[in-house]
């Protein structure tokens, strides 16, 4: 999506496709799912649990905390992850916003 076209688009569209692309990866996934099943985890934690190199899984968790989905903190050479609970409310809602609608969706009128 070029940089121009994205004011085409309401806010919550250009965000939920960032959200979006961000998720849109397996390690990414896999990530999020292990910080959510211990609540916080070390770097290094990951490489064993993924089978990723170090520099993959510091890209990946540099793109999730990016768009704010994890927070950390750097401790000498660990570096600490966790889900970010305001933000991952914030992508819950605008997620659930956006399935909701079929509620109001008739398969009778679809083609």
């Amino acid at each position: 999506m070029g940089v121009t076209k994205t004011d085409l688009f309401t806010k919550e569209q250009n965000e939920l496709a960032v959200l979006a692309k961000a998720l849109a990866h397996p390690a990414r996934i896999a990530i999020l799912q292990y910080l959510l099943a211990s609540s916080k985890c070390i770097n290094g934690d990951l490489v064993n649990e993924l089978g990723l190199a170090q520099a993959t899984i510091s890209q990946h968790l540099r793109e999730l905390k990016n768009i704010g989905l994890i927070q950390g903190s750097i401790e000498g050479v660990s570096m600490s992850y966790c889900i970010n609970p305001e933000k991952w409310s914030n992508v819950q809602k605008l997620f659930n916003d956006m399935f909701d609608k079929i509620q109001r969706f008739d398969p009778d009128d679809c083609c």
